[in-house]
């Protein structure tokens, strides 16, 4: 597999996650809208160092290993601000995350990196199902899914950041993601 290419939408510019974003992402990701719902792995409160030692020991080696993609989300009318990340990842029943950060929440700018991030998915890396995993009370990120066509296929209880809350598993294929573009 080639390396993770650059992918563009109306607003935005996904650029392939680098060591050089640390510090950016260390100003946009420790808030609590950010957080609260994300995978209690994420440690909390954020250390200092967490957005460096996340990229130098997670996310950019499971690029480098072909398990993983990972993007920073820029605005084409600032591209030099990191405004956000979005993930794909080769894990059973949890394929894509994201993060924005709070200024730039409720315009649909996640809705654009996320469809960029589905069709890679789908058309380049030949993936047949995406599955999403999320916190119930994750409103905004429910109705993201219910617009793209994902439909919800599992109920359980996961650990998040801000606590046990019921956690949903939304999926949509590759035949109904093609037949929805």
């Amino acid at each position: 597999m080639e390396a993770t290419p650059t992918l563009y939408t109306e607003r935005l510019i996904l650029r392939p996650l680098e060591l050089a974003d640390a510090d950016a992402i260390q100003q946009q990701f420790p808030h609590w809208e950010v957080v609260r719902y994300l995978n209690a792995l994420v440690p909390w409160p954020y250390p200092a160092d967490g957005a460096l030692m996340y990229l130098r020991h997670n996310a950019l080696p499971a690029v480098a290993r072909g398990e993983e993609w990972h993007w920073s989300i820029r605005l084409k009318s600032a591209p030099g601000q990191l405004i956000g990340n979005i993930s794909l990842m080769n894990e059973q029943d949890n394929n894509r995350g994201f993060w924005l950060g709070p200024k730039w929440q409720g315009s649909g700018l996640m809705s654009e990196a996320s469809a960029a991030v589905t069709e890679y998915w789908f058309t380049v890396l030949g993936r047949t199902v995406l599955r999403v995993p999320k916190a119930t009370p994750n409103i905004a990120s429910r109705r993201l899914s219910e617009r793209t066509g994902m439909r919800l296929v599992g109920t359980d209880e996961g650990r998040f950041v801000g606590g046990v809350f019921p956690k949903e598993t939304w999926e949509i294929t590759r035949e109904e993601w093609l037949a929805r573009r």
